[in-house]
């Protein structure tokens, strides 16, 4: 019995050796690089196989906010000609947006409206874009999920055309990430979101200098690599990211929702590169992480700015009284 005890004892000395140095072995080749994916929800696919590479929490819903306009931009690709001309709405024009802003009675084409609205994040173009295509945001939200449904995604949702707040518009990184891949089917899309710089010009002469708010193409690390993607920011979505790299003729889709900040959104999408070259050398397996994660936090906020309001809010909502939405438009903070 004692010979016993002392040879198991010995196996489980020798097992547990065995497998530190193996575990210690695994971290080492992998590094921070999956340790430290401060995002609350993240993915890597193989564009070639669909495998995935990495996936941090990747069914969680979080609103989408700007990554949402590859969708707009697929529907309206589907039926616009890029060279219509759009006349800008009043409705559009004061639509909450980041610089450049268009304004009413302005004629864009719709090769321009799409470029503003990848490059720069512009929910001005989005909206309208969407007016154009189907009247209003409202009626092209339907199109926008016929067009996801269509794909097989059933846990992501859209009501606007732009990414702005608004209840029940989700998506998850996993399914952002085949959104992306989609999108990459379309020729125009895959060209804009390469685009570091472009300059558009109105029917009346104006020039819109604008530059891709995807600085990893300007990475020097990355370079000749990075196909480009989307960002976009809300206070609830916080910081995200769908983004195209080639590594060894494959294509990477790197899908990231709620990173805390863009300085952490740009560290999160290169860590989730260099740990997917690790797979796809065999130097590592894929991985899935679980964390907790208070749902409630995710949830698209009920925000009322104003002359906005109507826009994303019932009637009923909107008769709030003026002193609560003035206080309200104070917290409320976005951009692409």
């Amino acid at each position: 019995m004692k010979k016993f005890l002392r040879n198991f004892f010995y196996f489980l000395f020798y097992f547990f050796i065995n497998f530190s140095l193996s575990f210690s072995l695994s971290k080492a080749q992998i590094g921070s690089n999956f340790e430290n994916i401060e995002a609350i929800s993240a993915v890597v696919l193989d564009g070639s196989t669909g495998k995935i590479l990495f996936a941090k929490n990747p069914h969680i819903k979080i609103p989408p906010a700007s990554t949402v306009k590859l969708v707009t931009a697929m529907v309206v690709l589907d039926r616009l000609p890029l060279s219509k001309k759009i006349v800008i709405s009043k409705n559009a024009s004061q639509t909450l947006s980041v610089s450049p802003k268009i304004y009413e009675e302005e004629i864009y084409t719709v090769n321009d409206l799409l470029y503003l609205m990848l490059m720069k994040s512009s929910n001005q173009a989005a909206v309208a874009l969407a007016e154009a295509v189907a009247g209003s945001e409202e009626n092209f939200s339907i199109l926008m999920n016929k067009k996801i449904y269509s794909l097989g995604l059933r846990n992501s949702h859209f009501v606007n055309s732009s990414g702005l707040p608004a209840s029940n518009q989700y998506t998850t990184s996993y399914e952002l990430a085949i959104i992306f891949y989609e999108a990459l089917k379309y020729p125009l899309i895959k060209e804009i979101i390469n685009t570091p710089i472009k300059t558009i010009i109105s029917k009346d002469g104006r020039i819109l200098t604008i530059e891709n708010t995807n600085k990893l193409l300007d990475d020097p690390e990355l370079s000749n690599h990075i196909l480009g993607g989307k960002t976009g920011f809300t206070t609830a979505s916080k910081h995200c990211l769908v983004n195209g790299v080639f590594f060894q003729n494959k294509l990477l889709i790197i899908s990231i929702l709620g990173s805390p900040s863009r300085e952490t959104l740009w560290k999160d999408a290169k860590n989730l590169i260099n740990f997917a070259k690790l797979v796809i050398n065999g130097k590592i397996t894929p991985i899935y992480i679980t964390t907790v994660v208070n749902t409630n936090t995710l949830a698209s906020k009920k925000f009322f700015f104003g002359k906005y309001a109507k826009k994303y809010k019932s009637k009923k909502v909107v008769k709030k009284s003026k002193k609560l939405r003035l206080a309200k438009v104070n917290k409320f903070r976005s951009k692409s």
